[in-house]
């Protein structure tokens, strides 16, 4: 298996082109079950017939985890706002739109959301109230079952050459509430500074999908909790923030 062909980096793992097949070679803290659990989301959602790469195995290679998937030709959503930036509004609207007919599709046999994000809250250092606030304000929401990607950024979105969209990276993935997954992306954004993407990102959303800004913003605190346990020195202040917010106006 070749791995000289290296088309990413980042901190905790490796991503190389062999061919036709794309090889995520993760680093050594890796957990067994964390890498099939990626495996095995990636392949439930390939068998939704939803665009995503197909899996093709999971291996060790060098005492690390490997995923090896589809190598999909094209550029990301990312790579082309930044390049043509004077196209960025349309490109936020095309990936609103891949989004919103991603949240068509089911796959019951993903996580739910719910029991996600409420063990992600048991896990940050909240304090107890907080953390019973949040776990009470989760169980008030409605529980759906439309396929979230957890993620969903303009990284994660491939454009081919014959301009079909393809959707990557599917760790996060669960089945829920798709104002859950609109508050990640919009959170993501706020968090990588880009406020006006971000801005633009959720007035299309709730525009296009009929659904009131005031209730994507329910999910604010509750995804703000979660972005918690990756313990990233430079987004605490900013998620401790939102995620004492009580209710958003």
């Amino acid at each position: 298996m070749d791995l000289s062909n290296v088309i990413a980096v980042r901190a905790s793992k490796m991503v190389c082109r062999d061919g036709t097949r794309v090889i995520k070679l993760m680093n050594e803290e890796y957990l067994a079950s964390d890498v099939l659990n990626e495996a095995l989301n990636l392949s439930i959602v390939h068998e939704t017939g939803f665009p995503a790469p197909m899996l093709h195995e999971v291996l060790k290679i060098g005492g690390k985890w490997a995923i090896v998937a589809d190598y999909i030709e094209g550029k990301t959503l990312a790579e082309m706002m930044m390049e043509n930036p004077a196209e960025t509004d349309r490109y936020i609207e095309r990936l609103v739109d891949i989004q919103l007919n991603m949240h068509t599709f089911t796959a019951r046999r993903l996580r739910h959301l719910r029991d996600k994000m409420h063990d992600k809250i048991n896990n940050s250092d909240l304090d107890a109230t907080t953390r019973y606030e949040l776990h009470i304000r989760l169980n008030g929401l409605p529980s759906h079952n439309k396929l979230c990607h957890g993620d969903f950024l303009p990284g994660n979105v491939i454009i081919t050459p014959d301009d079909r969209a393809y959707v990557i990276d599917w760790s996060h993935a669960t089945q829920g509430n798709a104002s859950a997954d609109a508050a990640r992306t919009y959170l993501r954004f706020k968090l990588a500074g880009d406020d006006d993407h971000a801005e633009k990102y959720l007035a299309l959303f709730c525009g296009k999908s009929n659904t009131a800004r005031r209730y994507v913003q329910k999910w604010m605190a509750i995804v703000a909790a979660s972005q918690l346990v990756k313990n990233k020195p430079q987004e605490r202040e900013f998620l401790m923030k939102w995620a004492h917010v009580v209710e958003y106006e």
